[in-house]
């Protein structure tokens, strides 16, 4: 049995880039669909720190104020820890925002913030499919379908062809897959994986984010919500096979396997690595498993292409080394959304909103990028850390310099 649906956009993913997409379209009238392959609440792999810069948009987007009572505490200080260095400065605050007291960012789990948003995406009249996965996209006429199958056992050989105009593809750079913006899977020695964990009852300041280096990858650490402390970190493929070889296996994958796991692997290497990661985390305990993905694909793709407009990470993404993933997400959404909202029908007016909204998201995003890739070389070089070392202990408004080029501080287009 088929089932056809019509609708004014389609969108594949429902992490923050689909459903800030979603909601600012459903909110316009538009009739939105979200196809999402993963049930919610669900954990990701994220810094899930959420910038100043978002709080504007958050509000906007009508979870402002379900953002401010569900996030950890405001983030006024950034810090550097690697090998035996702390360091700390002020971190930038935002001049602007809803209320005199949003200059700061917090951080959110994803498992909270993703629900939040997708509720707020249905209460805005957006259909939901989840759990369904895109497994096609076919032109048809002026309109494209979008064939999705659910991940549920039980719905036997029911498929649903979805019919819209507009294509948005919010899925992810991470994952290979059959849809013409998905990336290609290549594995190389070079290549980052992510990995992340929450862990209970840390040190942590609860105003401090610190960025870590470590030889062969860096990460950072936030406290976010109901008290979780929030550690993520990208690390190269041939330094986690060194280091599972050290601990008696020899596998590479992010997955565990042999007699110690790659997160295992990891962990002690951060600990080992970074005085103040191993301080905060004494006597704290692991709240839930350990999560891997990757690699990660860092850089600038087309925003639309082959009739499909891209945002989150798969328009492009930085190097998780300046946080702004979350931020870059929703506010590529924003970015695309506005420009449909406003274009006339039909596949020139979609052509001419994909060319302002590439436009805007070079204008938005690309210094942030580019910077992003310099730090992160920085970091990954052989005396990376300790060169950085030395420059943030005799120069520690490095840091602060550093978050206000990571666009930190910078408004949102059209929201201010």
């Amino acid at each position: 049995m088929t089932r056809l649906s019509t609708y004014d956009a389609i969108v594949i993913g429902a992490g923050p880039a689909g459903t800030s997409v979603a909601l600012t379209l459903a909110r316009r009238g538009w009739a939105v669909a979200i196809v999402e392959k993963s049930a919610f609440p669900r954990r990701k792999v994220c810094g899930e720190y959420i910038s100043a810069s978002n709080i504007s948009l958050l509000g906007r987007l009508e979870v402002g104020d379900a953002w401010r009572a569900k996030a950890g505490p405001e983030i006024h200080r950034v810090g550097f820890f690697s090998g035996e260095t702390c360091v700390e400065a002020p971190m930038p605050r935002a001049k602007y925002g809803p209320t005199a007291k949003d200059g700061f960012g917090r951080a959110l789990g994803r498992d909270v913030l993703d629900t939040l948003l997708l509720q707020a995406a249905r209460s805005a009249g957006a259909e939901i499919f989840q759990p369904c996965r895109a497994v096609a996209t076919d032109r048809d006429g002026d309109m494209q379908a979008v064939r999705i199958q659910a991940r549920d056992q039980n719905s036997g050989d029911e498929t649903t062809t979805l019919r819209a105009p507009v294509i948005v593809a919010a899925h992810g750079s991470w994952e290979p897959g059959p849809l013409p913006s998905q990336l290609e899977k290549a594995s190389r020695p070079s290549d980052l994986l992510g990995f992340k964990a929450h862990f209970t009852g840390s040190l942590l300041a609860p105003d401090l984010m610190p960025l870590l280096t470590f030889p062969g990858g860096y990460g950072g650490m936030v406290l976010a919500d109901h008290g979780r402390l929030s550690i993520s970190c990208c690390i190269r493929r041939d330094m986690l096979a060194r280091l599972r070889r050290n601990h008696g296996s020899g596998h590479d994958s992010p997955e565990q396997d042999g007699h110690v796991s790659a997160a295992d692997a990891v962990f002690r290497h951060l600990t080992a690595s970074c005085r103040g990661v191993s301080d905060a985390l004494d006597g704290a305990y692991l709240d839930g498993p350990w999560l891997a993905a990757g690699p990660i694909r860092p850089g600038i793709r087309s925003c639309y292409e082959r009739d499909i407009f891209r945002v989150g990470n798969a328009a492009g993404e930085s190097h998780p080394i300046i946080a702004e993933g979350i931020s870059m997400a929703l506010q590529s959404g924003w970015l695309l959304a506005t420009e449909l909202a406003d274009a006339p029908s039909g596949r020139v007016g979609r052509e001419a909103a994909g060319r302002r909204y590439q436009a805007a998201w070079r204008g938005l995003f690309s210094r942030r990028v580019y910077a992003a890739a310099v730090i992160a070389g920085m970091a990954l070089g052989p005396a990376g850390p300790a060169l950085m070392g030395a420059a943030v202990r005799n120069f520690p408004q490095a840091l602060t310099l550093g978050a206000h080029m990571s666009g930190k501080t910078r408004p949102i287009p059209g929201l201010t």
